[in-house]
């Protein structure tokens, strides 16, 4: 995200704000669901959560909207996203919640505080039960249901509860009668013994209702909020219209919190055109607290991959096994519980059949996500290459090679190319040279090399070649490479040169007879040359790198008595540089097949190097 004063094809101007072109992308492919979304800074830290009842309408406000504030910072941050589907929009909510002190984002300021606890309806475990709102699941033999996100419904739900199926409301045994008793809220624990048989029929009828069946009981307040009605009673009717509500809220069923404590991870998945899509769902402490997300080609059958990824997934180091895992049908769960030791099912119904199905449409949507963004991106890198063939004036350059030259004053010169296919890097294409005929700077003659070198090679193989060849540099690459090619392998590839201006960024190209073409620099070509330009210089200095690090040892080495080639090839080949053999222990030296006394030798020698290096 970046501040802007002007419009261009690939950003759009939003009050002060523009959307990168990845996010333009992914607001296209937002789905109209409940869920969470996850905003992150250019590290990938994620610094916002939110809900939403329809993800793409919410999502889009930050980019499609004008902000101020703290809102306007946010949104300047943003250079990524993700989402996570839900059922509904409580289950989004509970989510969220959980997701914000999971990951303490910087802007949920107001949602920060606090445990993250959610309130429980409970029943207590003794010889006169009660029932109470708290905050935590302990493992006291009580009953529990919820989590509750809301506060007030769970604690209007339990007064009805209270009301309907009274059980102790008093502090105890008492010798007489308490005023919840005379209320009928209180089977008179306070001053007589009630017999268990009645509190198992109060409990059955509560745990019934709080599990979600509730149609008698609603069935009898909308009686009495009628018959309320008809006697011109609205207040009572509108407490009982009321009470309806918190009672639809309260025990709604929701996925994102279960009922009991048991670490659980939750996998399913999705395959699509040769690709499968697999999503993994962390519930800890009753929460979802993480989602891992996976995508890749299918190689073998949908349900070997699947089960292959499970089980590597747990021979990860600091990966934990849980106590349970669920899968879908088609995995073998035999197998795969006696390699990792642990209960793994497949759940038949209810809330954790529901968590699966969630899982499932999540892996979908992130699998359509991400074919539509390849189709983006081939549209947009096929445009450009179309477009940089047009301004070449030769057909389309569906292959691309390009070379550059790295030394240090003359010193370990090298050369690297490599390879661009309708607009992307093929890095299984690219190449290093060692130039062998040239010992000195010297462009032209670099060029002249490593341009024979590699088209030559591919004729006398007969492998194709490329559509279009681009050098970093100027007239005197591009005049060696025509030299190389029109002269000596009688070939006829397009050439441009590839100029950068006195700030050393990308400026023009320039072809035959030093004509130079210009290029917009907001254009798509411009942006695949400069690409093509930074890549292949990157590549030419890490291999120059490379190279120049491995005689700098090299030359070290020499001065050590000894030491001869094959010494040190296995020193080098083992260590890499000069630091880790100086801080290698004898013996660690002689496992690489030297002697005792030359291994002593180098860490001797070594030990001076460095202490002088470093005055």
């Amino acid at each position: 995200m970046f501040v802007y004063l002007s419009y261009n094809e690939d950003n759009i101007i939003r009050g002060d704000i523009m959307a990168t072109p990845h996010i333009e992308k992914k607001l296209k492919l937002l789905p109209d669901l409940p869920g969470c979304y996850l905003m992150k800074n250019e590290q990938g830290k994620i610094i916002y959560v939110g809900k939403a009842k329809n993800l793409k309408n919410r999502v889009r406000s930050y980019f499609k909207s004008s902000h101020t504030g703290k809102t306007a910072k946010l949104v300047s941050q943003i250079r990524d996203f993700e989402t996570i589907i839900t059922s509904n929009d409580k289950e989004a909510f509970l989510l969220e919640i959980t997701l914000i002190h999971k990951h303490r984002p910087h802007y949920n300021i107001q949602l920060k505080q606090g445990n993250g606890g959610y309130p429980y309806i409970k029943i207590t475990n003794e010889r006169d039960p009660i029932l109470l709102i708290v905050n935590n699941v302990k493992n006291d033999g009580g009953y529990y249901f919820g989590p509750y996100p809301n506060v007030y419904a769970a604690d209007e739900t339990l007064h009805f509860l209270q009301k309907t199926y009274p059980l102790r409301r008093c502090n105890g045994y008492q010798k007489r009668p308490c005023l919840y008793y005379h209320m009928d809220q209180c089977l008179g624990a306070c001053f007589k013994t009630v017999p268990q048989k009645l509190y198992q029929q109060q409990i059955r009828k509560i745990k019934s209702f709080l599990n979600g069946n509730v149609s008698s009981a609603k069935k009898e307040i909308t009686s009495k909020m009628m018959e309320a009605s008809n006697n011109l009673e609205f207040e009572r009717a509108a407490e009982l219209r009321d009470q309806l509500k918190y009672i639809n809220i309260t025990v709604e069923k929701q996925k994102i919190i279960t009922n009991d404590n048991t670490t659980r991870d939750i996998f399913n998945y999705y395959t699509d055109m040769g690709w499968i899509s697999i999503q993994i769902f962390f519930i800890r402490q009753a929460r979802l607290m993480k989602r891992v997300k996976r995508a890749f080609p299918i190689v073998n059958n949908p349900d070997e991959e699947f089960l292959s990824f499970i089980v590597q997934f747990y021979k990860q180091k600091n990966q934990p096994l849980p106590k349970e895992i669920l899968v879908p049908e088609s995995v073998d769960k035999d197998v795969l519980a006696s390699i990792l030791d642990t209960s793994v099912k497949t759940p038949k119904r209810g809330q954790k059949l529901d968590l699966m199905k969630m899982v499932k449409k999540n892996s979908k949507l992130v699998l359509e996500e991400k074919f539509r963004l390849m189709e983006f991106g081939k549209r947009k890198t096929l445009g450009a290459v179309e477009e940089l063939s047009r301004k070449l004036n030769i057909p389309i350059a569906h292959r691309i090679e390009s070379f550059d030259h790295s030394h240090i004053q003359g010193t370990d010169i090298v050369s690297a190319m490599v390879v661009f296919e309708d607009g992307l890097p093929n890095k299984n294409m690219y190449r290093k040279y060692k130039l062998k005929t040239v010992d000195k700077a010297d462009e032209s003659a670099s060029t002249h090399e490593v341009v024979r070198r590699r088209y030559s090679r591919l004729l006398k193989e007969h492998k194709s070649l490329p559509d279009l060849i681009l050098m970093d540099g100027g007239e005197i690459q591009l005049a060696a490479v025509q030299d190389v090619l029109q002269n000596e392998l009688n070939l006829n590839i397009p050439v441009a040169g590839m100029v950068k201006d006195d700030k050393h960024k990308t400026a023009h190209l320039i072809v035959d007879n030093n004509q130079y073409i210009p290029l917009k620099h907001d254009s798509q070509a411009f942006y695949l040359v400069e690409r093509i330009q930074d890549e292949v210089h990157r590549f030419a200095i890490n291999f120059h790198r490379q190279v120049h690090t491995k005689h700098s040892l090299s030359s070290e080495l020499d001065t050590i008595k000894g030491v001869g080639p094959k010494t040190k090839v296995k020193l080098l080949d083992n260590f890499k540089s000069l630091d880790k053999i100086a801080n290698a222990s004898i013996d660690e030296l002689k496992n690489t097949g030297i002697s005792e006394s030359v291994a002593k030798n180098v860490k001797l020698t070594l030990d001076i190097l460095i202490k002088k290096r470093k005055k």
